[in-house]
């Protein structure tokens, strides 16, 4: 089969928020000429499922000194200081950029935005888009931007295998395009492919969420760091699906509490915060109730009538469920949410390869440290995009193509095996690279991916990536001999000061 050559300027792998953001500004200088992949649809990104919304201080009362201090009380003194000082700095100008490009955020009748409240934060500082919609909401800001955008051409069913590396630097990706081989040549390459849910068996993140940004950089030799610290959601809907619909932690906020098979309210006794505890703490919480037989459930009955005018998208997914949020009890579980790991990068989003940037979760910028403040996320996809695309606009144009390979697209030939494999990595994950962790079941965990892999069906690339990504998530949790933020060792279950300030690095 012939290998297609496309040409471009700026490849731009992933259609979340940062990956659309940093393409839309790209495009709007002189020979900006973009070229966006994804794995599916333009709309498939887990920035579609964000309910929260985007933390920002712009409210009477807060300051980019009071987000800072939460953001770096959250990350557990990992978080590097210089790259917060950036978010908080900067987001606040990314959101109003967002809202005149036409998002519709939630407006009180002054018109000024209404501002909501998460666990862990200490003002009121939470945009929101039709309650509950804000990740929906930035996404269709976004595709209209980067469709009505001359300079920019998006390659739908397009998934990335590797990064082609010439002379020192990254020269474009390989790929195939609805099947058929494709190197795409670029002067600049953006991975911002989000992040890697699907490592695990309940999630909130979309399907197309297979570490596949984690594994090919690794394979391509770039730095990669804190990749044992994955944020588990202590509130997805308890229902055999995959992915989970979330609950967002803003019901909490506005006064819903955890309870027991036996209707006790168990966070009290845990945290003077109660359900706003911070996520790590909260989902540990509910998987210990979890562990004991007893299921958990959300009680947002006090809300009543208002739920649905509060939480429009959450009381539609509970409703078609047959949930009534405002007169039953919602089942509730942990989920893996987020991952504060990633591509190591600067400030401007640069990686360790030369020409290659991240950004968006499948990047490391530091401002996570190890446990991801409430609605920093996608705060963090806009400044750091914004800041991808001002670098790499500077970025001078490849002097020296490489040559054209001859490779051949690898085929899937038996898919049932490779799903079961996929199963398989997902259940040892969980159970033994979960919210619980211990040094004996790390082990276990990898010499079981390490099998799991030896019986991969020839073409299975994206259940290697799955494979890949979670070796690098045991490996490191079984490095870190300490608990700290989203990182838990039952064996080790407290910080160690030895630990503070301390990355593990691939």
């Amino acid at each position: 089969m012939t290998v297609d050559r496309i040409r471009t300027r700026f490849l731009v792998v992933g259609s979340g928020v940062a990956g659309l953001h940093a393409a839309w500004r790209a495009s709007e200088v002189d020979g900006g000429e973009v070229m966006v992949l994804t794995k599916r649809s333009l709309f498939d990104s887990a920035t579609a499922y964000a309910q929260g919304g985007i933390a920002a201080a712009l409210g009477a009362g807060d300051s980019t000194k009071l987000h800072r201090k939460d953001t770096l009380a959250a990350g557990a003194a990992l978080c590097d200081a210089r790259a917060v000082d950036v978010l908080v700095a900067e987001g606040p100008e990314r959101v109003r950029e967002l809202q005149v490009a036409g998002a519709d955020f939630d407006v009180g009748p002054t018109g000024k935005l209404r501002l909501g409240k998460e666990a862990a934060h200490s003002r009121h500082r939470i945009v929101h888009a039709h309650g509950d919609q804000t990740g929906a909401e930035v996404v269709r800001t976004l595709i209209d931007r980067v469709q009505n955008s001359p300079q920019i051409e998006v390659l739908e069913k397009t998934r990335v295998l590797d990064l082609i590396v010439h002379a020192g630097a990254c020269a474009g990706v390989r790929a195939t395009l609805a099947g058929r081989p494709v190197e795409i040549i670029a002067d600049v390459t953006v991975l911002a492919t989000g992040g890697c849910g699907q490592v695990f068996r309940y999630t909130t993140n979309p399907v197309v969420a297979t570490g596949d940004g984690y594994a090919i950089a690794r394979r391509a030799g770039v730095k990669l760091a804190d990749m044992e610290f994955v944020q588990f959601h202590p509130t997805a809907l308890d229902t055999p699906e995959n992915p989970l619909s979330l609950i967002s932690e803003a019901v909490r906020g506005e006064g819903a509490i955890l309870v027991n098979d036996r209707g006790q309210r168990f966070m009290t006794r845990r945290h003077r915060l109660a359900e706003l505890a911070p996520r790590d703490i909260v989902a540990r919480e509910i998987f210990l109730q979890q562990s004991e037989g007893s299921r958990v459930w959300l009680d947002a009955r006090r809300l009543g009538k208002s739920f649905e005018k509060r939480f429009p998208g959450i009381f539609a997914l509970c409703h078609a469920r047959g949930i009534d949020p405002g007169d039953e009890l919602i089942p509730v579980t942990p989920a893996a949410h987020y991952m504060m790991g990633g591509i190591v990068t600067d400030l401007a989003g640069c990686s360790s390869l030369h020409r290659l940037y991240a950004c968006g979760e499948v990047s490391s910028t530091g401002v996570h440290g190890a446990n991801r403040l409430a609605s920093n996320s996608l705060l963090e996809g806009l400044v750091f995009a914004e800041r991808v695309a001002r670098d790499m606009i500077k970025t001078e144009r490849l002097s020296r193509l490489p040559k054209k390979s001859d490779w051949k697209a690898p085929q899937l030939r038996d898919r049932g095996a490779a799903q079961v494999a996929a199963d398989d990595v997902r259940r040892v994950m969980w159970e033994k690279a979960g919210i619980y962790r211990s040094g004996r079941g790390l082990k276990k965990c990898l010499e079981t991916l390490d099998a799991i892999e030896s019986r991969l069906p020839a073409g299975a690339t994206e259940e290697a990536n799955l494979i890949a990504t979670g070796r690098l998530i045991a490996g490191a949790a079984l490095l870190r001999r300490e608990s700290r933020g989203g990182h838990f060792r039952s064996d080790f279950p407290r910080p160690k000061q030895k630990w503070r300030g301390k990355h593990i690095t691939w």
